[in-house]
């Protein structure tokens, strides 16, 4: 069973959550475009009827949930898309979805 998941469990549900606003999904598709190698927040603004402030809160919950990559350019942070992390998310939806008739794991309650 644990093949069908490539990532924890808290590790996933922290994706999904940061997924979960329709303006962080705005934001991914921004960055995913092939002109948007390395967007800094203002780029993104751009594109978006939303203050920078409200903007750059989105970003830091895209990145502490790993789904993109802050990096500096000269005096600007840049963000671009962890496509490994990505990836793996996919990967562990699909096994989520594909295992739901399977039978629970034994999970220990703390």
């Amino acid at each position: 069973m644990k093949d069908l998941f490539p990532m924890e469990d808290d590790d996933l549900a922290a994706m999904m959550r940061a997924l979960g606003h329709p303006v962080r999904l705005s934001i991914l598709r921004i960055l995913a475009r092939p002109a948007a190698s390395g967007c800094c927040c203002t780029d993104v603004t751009q594109c978006l009827p939303l203050a920078q402030s409200t903007v750059s809160q989105h970003i830091k919950v895209l990145l502490d949930a790993g789904l993109i990559d802050r990096h500096a350019r000269g005096t600007r942070n840049c963000y671009s898309l962890r496509k490994e992390r990505l990836d793996a998310l996919g990967a562990s939806y699909t096994g989520l979805i594909s295992g739901l008739g399977a039978p629970l794991p034994q999970v220990e309650l703390a």
